[in-house]
């Protein structure tokens, strides 16, 4: 394993203690896994890390804590709540910071336990130490975590629209973790589309859950509370802990993650506060993360400063490494967004074209014969989603679009050929005014590269639930919709593309169009969306844009 990850030599063997009992303050017992490195000097006091696992402590959920016990750290992989022989019952989110700081308590009384602790983990491991992280531990000392949520909440409804692909498919995975071996889980995980595709096209919503045979109750109350603001959401976030945390944290995410818009806040936070960070963000999307950078980062993060040292080094530094596509290579930086990109616009035009010229059109309106582009979204066939921020091994991250763009209920804006690199670093934003037919209707938009063969490949997207009350028919209005995070050179002869849509599915749950129940609703109706490009509403795309980078291919 050590030499699949590129992680060079042990340096101690390790001995495991499995299936420790660890009492909560409810007289629910957790089982966890200790990991401890054997043959360390007697005056070293190796740290402890904590890594809090809802998927099992075997051998795939192992990989993380085996090679800190390796390379001198005690580990302690631990079951969660209701998971794995652990007590209780699995609601995600809403234990995890008292189980979390009993869990601490129990290490404090070990003899092992040097008073040291670090938190390392991905995803849901992750979102277990920002719980921890809300009330931190005098202990902690330090924390690697890879895409990493600290807001459940957000990340279902973040936008409006209901994440249905990603949160049917991980509750889908968890509902049936216990019943089935390693294997076949790998396997039920790279079919999931498949397996679940009928599930997610059926209407009412509150139906795809019918297969997790009560597996995931947790999901159906979900869906019944559409409102981010509901109360019912304030044990699923942890974003207090990103103004208590105080100690020296590595994050890791990708492009393509589900989670990245969350990590990226966690870094600027901490960052703001002076909390010595380091992120790094890859091409990956959340299931073809790349373990064996983020261990060899972490190990280094972890010796520098589990141990406790204020004075101590950061292992690389500039605080960002960014994978940027097209020059495809990484770049260090001096933060996220990196200081000194200057905002370009190019302006949406009416036979498809992107330009830098601003429309030259009357101000118009509907009615006016002024300059639109309009398309018809149905949600009775809705839109399909291609790539982007799934949780898929197989369909996630950049993925041709040529299917997507072709059908009529998405429109495409492009610029002419480049006859030079353009450096996009940051968040683009596209700014849109458009009218709409029905206030009921969801907008999505999507950034390109299209290459020499005319391949579209997306970098990053947004969806927005439009508000009805600000949706009226047969009147203009203006909306903003910031991307997520893009490192990316657009080749000269490649072209820059934007999409814009009015779903996409099933990645995310279609907008009705009727007004009636998003969750038991099963009547729909249609919207046309007429997007405006003249003198009085230029829509456009705004891109962060650095200096022409160096070496650029075609250049």
């Amino acid at each position: 394993m050590s030499r699949g990850l590129r992680l060079g030599p042990r340096r101690y063997p390790i001995t495991i203690d499995r299936a420790l009992p660890i009492p909560m303050r409810d007289g629910t017992v957790l089982l966890a896994d200790h990991y401890a490195p054997a043959g360390v000097p007697a005056d070293s006091d190796p740290p402890t890390v904590l890594m809090r696992c809802p998927y099992g402590r075997g051998p795939q959920f192992a990989v993380g804590g085996w090679p800190l016990a390796e390379r001198g750290y005690h580990v302690l992989l631990q079951s969660t709540r209701g998971t794995f022989g652990s007590g209780g019952r699995f609601t995600p989110a809403v234990d995890e910071a008292a189980d979390g700081q009993d869990t601490v308590a129990w290490l404090r009384d070990q003899p092992w336990f040097s008073g040291r602790l670090a938190l390392v983990g991905a995803s849901y491991l992750a979102y277990t130490a920002w719980a921890l992280a809300i009330d931190p531990p005098p202990e902690l000392t330090a924390m690697a975590l890879y895409i990493s949520p600290h807001d459940l909440a957000d990340a279902g409804f973040g936008r409006g629209p209901f994440e249905l692909y990603n949160l049917l498919s991980w509750s889908d995975l968890v509902a049936n973790q216990e019943r089935h071996s390693a294997v076949r889980m790998l396997w039920r995980t790279v079919t999931a589309e498949r397996r679940l595709g009928a599930a997610m096209n059926s209407l009412p919503i509150v139906a795809t859950g019918a297969h997790l045979d009560g597996g995931a109750p947790w999901y159906r109350e979900w869906l019944a509370h559409p409102d981010r603001e509901d109360p019912y959401w304030d044990g699923f976030c942890a974003a207090a802990a990103l103004e208590r945390v105080a100690v020296p944290t590595l994050l890791i995410s990708g492009f393509h993650d589900f989670f990245v818009e969350q990590t990226v806040r966690q870094y600027q936070a901490l960052r703001s506060r002076g909390v010595p960070t380091r992120l790094a963000i890859g091409p990956w999307a959340h299931l073809t993360f790349d373990l064996g950078i983020a261990m060899r980062e972490t190990i280094a993060w972890l010796d520098a400063y589990a141990g406790g040292s204020a004075a101590a080094q950061p292992p690389r530094p500039q605080p960002v490494r960014v994978w940027t596509s097209g020059l495809e290579r990484w770049r260090d930086l001096p933060d996220w967004p990196p200081p000194g990109a200057t905002p370009r616009t190019w302006y949406l035009e009416g036979d498809g074209g992107l330009t830098a010229s601003r429309p030259a059109h009357p101000a118009g309106g509907p009615g006016s014969g002024a300059a639109a582009s309009a398309f018809r979204y149905d949600p009775a066939d809705p839109t399909p989603s291609v790539g982007g921020r799934l949780m898929s091994v197989r369909n996630s991250g950049c993925q041709d679009n040529a299917a997507v763009e072709a059908r009529r209920d998405v429109l495409t804006f492009s610029t002419a050929p480049l006859g030079e690199p353009v450096d996009v670093a940051g968040v683009p934003l596209a700014e849109l005014y458009l009218s709409s037919d029905n206030p009921h209707c969801d907008v999505f938009v999507r950034l390109c590269d299209v290459d020499e063969r005319g391949r579209s490949r997306n970098l990053t997207d947004q969806i927005v639930r439009c508000s009805p009350a600000d949706v009226v028919p047969g009147v203009v209005r203006r909306i903003s919709l910031a991307l997520t995070d893009v490192s990316h050179v657009f080749r000269t002869g490649h072209q820059i593309r934007l999409q814009v849509a009015g779903g996409a599915h099933p990645r995310f749950a279609r907008n009705l169009g009727t007004g009636a129940d998003a969750v038991t609703g099963t009547m729909t109706a249609p919207v046309t969306h007429e997007i405006w490009h003249t003198g009085g509403h230029p829509s456009a795309l705004i891109l962060p844009v650095g200096a022409q980078p160096e070496n650029a291919p075609g250049r």
